[in-house]
């Protein structure tokens, strides 16, 4: 199977995906999707949406000159991380079975890309502004971050730093996916794990935003928890990583919440007060 074989199975599995779960939310739960609330969403985001995309577009660029810049400048903590840990995701691979091995790629490639795309289109629609556009902010800041986490720390994955221990279950279980990460990831850019930071940062945003979306908390959080072991389980990422992307996760909210309380307070009725701490008072009832 070529790229374009794999993109068009990622966007034909998280398609049906996404019409699964606006058909749960429109008949389950009820609610409705109004293009009013679409169209003056998107006029208040834009500018937020186009940092975004613009980002985006300059990642796989940033990316390959960052690697170059990161051996000059960077750090390079993989012994660090493998002293701190041992074989803990080695011995956390002696747990795996063909069941697990097939979930958790599904997991990491279809669920990962359902669950960062999702809570956008829920929160498009929805009246009030802040969920949205903290979320874009989120997203942003943790790709920003992340990306100069990555040139300022080289860190091999565990399956490079230890191949006779640690298997790519990944790749084992589903070997056509390489013709997608090898375009999209660097075997150095490890820590923090953006997987684990995006993942953590919707089931945060769901938790903040619930009552714009009904039921969608369970779904983000069991997703998130499950990203976070997939990539240590398919031997991506240490937990050193998923740690730090739990805490990149924890800034990334706090700051596109503050962000979205001061740019777009008014424009809905909120789930919060408006937001006047730190991280812990950001999520705080």
């Amino acid at each position: 199977m070529s790229l374009v074989g794999v993109l068009l199975q990622i966007v034909a599995v998280v398609l049906a995906l996404h019409l699964l779960g606006l058909g749960a939310v429109r008949w389950v739960i009820g609610r409705e999707f109004r293009g009013s609330s679409l169209r003056e969403n998107a006029r208040a985001v834009a500018p937020t949406a186009a940092v975004l995309g613009a980002l985006l577009l300059a990642n796989g660029t940033v990316r390959d000159v960052g690697v170059g810049v990161s051996w000059l400048i960077g750090v390079n903590v993989t012994k660090v991380i493998h002293s701190l840990e041992g074989a803990f995701v080695a011995d956390l691979q002696s747990f795996a079975t063909p069941e697990l091995t097939a979930y958790f790629s599904f997991v990491y490639v279809f669920g990962y890309v359902f669950l960062l795309t999702f809570p956008v289109v829920l929160y498009a629609f929805h009246d009030d502004t802040r969920a949205l556009s903290a979320t874009l902010v989120a997203y942003t800041l943790n790709y920003g971050i992340g990306l100069l986490c990555y040139v300022l720390f080289v860190a091999y994955g565990p399956r490079n730093f230890m191949p006779g221990a640690v298997e790519s279950l990944l790749f084992s279980n589903w070997p056509e996916v390489q013709h997608l990460t090898a375009r999209v990831n660097e075997n150095t850019n490890v820590f923090p794990s953006l997987h684990t930071s995006l993942s953590v940062t919707v089931a945060l945003l769901a938790a903040r935003y619930r009552t714009a979306a009904p039921g969608w908390l369970p779904v983000a959080t069991t997703l998130a928890a499950s990203v976070a072991v997939a990539t240590m389980y398919l031997g991506i990422h240490w937990l050193t990583d998923v740690l730090g992307g739990i805490l990149l996760a924890a800034v990334s909210v706090a700051a596109g919440a503050r962000y979205a309380e001061e740019k777009h307070g008014d424009d809905g009725p909120g789930d919060r007060p408006p937001v006047t701490g730190g991280v812990t008072e950001q999520f705080r009832r």
